[in-house]
């Protein structure tokens, strides 16, 4: 899996996206020639080596015909999308980066997404710089972004609606949820576009262990600060999902004169205890006596207290333990927001994509607030688990 990581060292913003990507390996040439089939008018794309305290990199530019910007709403910019011919895997996370700048500019000024204007970035730089960087990626072959905490600078800046302060209040809705550092360096180190940028398609968490470091790149921006480069740097990396490999300890034991309330009850214990898995399985004993064998999985330090649980729980005189390796793909559990309700998810990598299992409990309790069916909702926290 390939991995882009944006190490905002010195901020972000879109030009420094492009420029990230573009020194990293994307053709600049192959880039221009894709945003040449926007409908948008009155640009060009220029390119140049450029330094920040002694850090060389790429900076990007989108140079603008003189004469004002059209003020655009959201549906101007799905029909710019919609008529660029570009493919759906760029057309639609781009589409997500402005609907995310929409809801943010709605709440702050108090209006609908509908009736946003995007003024600075419904502005034809900023077009090409979401637009442009979704293509990068996708050159690029990325499989996954993500970003390491944002620096957000104090201060003032103009705007369209006059002056603002520092983080810009758009900046901060878009990064609602997100980790940032708030930092003491004067001036505007995160734009709006930078900031929906990384927020839409990535997540805040650093590379895996045990990434493979491919390319790096440096997206250098335009301003000078006293106590940061103003570059952004990604990191092209790839990572392989290998099951990891430890030691489980499996505890087991057969009764035959336990009831199935017995048996519940023994289960509920061994989980409180902490063990990983508990399962019975129906055998035949000796005289052919029908009877239940308990098995335990737990890791290694618990062998000991979960063998305790079972004998005192149990009708057993005795249990077998044993050593065994297992392999497990690396997973994490996210929460997703549904219709519903939150949901927590678990997300498993596998080497080719991932797998996602919403916990049950959440889909159940749920289902029964809002007097829906289990798949309805276990359904729902599916779709907004593979939401980009």
């Amino acid at each position: 899996m390939k991995i882009a990581y944006f190490d905002p060292v010195g901020g972000a913003s879109g030009d420094m996206a492009l420029g990230a990507l573009v020194d990293a390996g994307v053709s600049f040439e192959d880039l221009a020639g894709a945003l040449a089939r926007l409908s948008v008018q009155g640009f060009s794309l220029e390119r140049g080596p450029a330094d920040r305290m002694g850090i060389r990199g790429t900076h990007v530019k989108v140079r603008l015909d003189p004469g004002p910007q059209p003020h655009r709403h959201l549906h101007h910019i799905e029909k710019i999308l919609a008529e660029s011919g570009l493919e759906e895997s760029v057309r639609a996370p781009a589409l997500g980066v402005f609907r995310r700048i929409a809801a943010a500019e709605a709440k702050v000024h108090g209006t609908t997404v509908e009736k946003v204007h995007f003024h600075e970035v419904g502005a034809v730089d900023a077009i090409v710089d979401i637009v442009g960087a979704c293509l990068g990626l996708r050159m690029l072959g990325v499989d996954e972004v993500r970003f390491g905490r944002l620096p957000l600078g104090r201060g003032f800046v103009n705007a369209a609606h006059g002056r603002i302060p520092l983080p810009a209040p758009a900046t901060l809705e878009i990064l609602a949820d997100v980790p940032v550092d708030m930092v003491e360096t004067e001036g505007e180190t995160v734009t709006p576009t930078g900031a929906a940028l990384l927020a839409s398609l990535g997540r805040c968490e650093l590379l895996p262990p045990g990434s493979v470091v491919r390319r790096i790149g440096y997206g250098v921006g335009t301003r000078e600060f006293p106590d940061r480069p103003n570059v952004l740097r990604l990191v092209l990396a790839d990572w392989s999902a290998s099951p990891a490999v430890g030691e489980v300890s499996v505890l087991t034991a057969t009764v035959d004169d336990m009831t199935g309330e017995e048996l519940g009850f023994l289960m509920e214990r061994l989980f409180a205890a902490g063990a990983l898995d508990v399962y019975f399985t129906p055998v035949t004993m000796k005289k052919s006596r029908p009877a239940t064998e308990i098995t335990v999985l737990a890791t290694p330090a618990l062998e000991e207290p979960l063998a305790g649980e079972i004998l005192r729980h149990s009708s057993s005189l005795g249990l077998r333990t044993r050593r065994e390796s297992r392999r497990e793909l690396p997973r994490e559990v996210r929460r997703v927001e549904t219709p519903f309700g939150t949901v927590r998810v678990k997300v498993a990598t596998l080497p080719d994509g991932f797998r996602y299992s919403p916990e049950y409990e959440d889909c159940a309790e749920l289902a029964r607030r809002h007097a829906r069916s289990f798949h309805d909702v276990y359904q729902a926290a599916r779709r907004a688990a593979l939401e980009p």
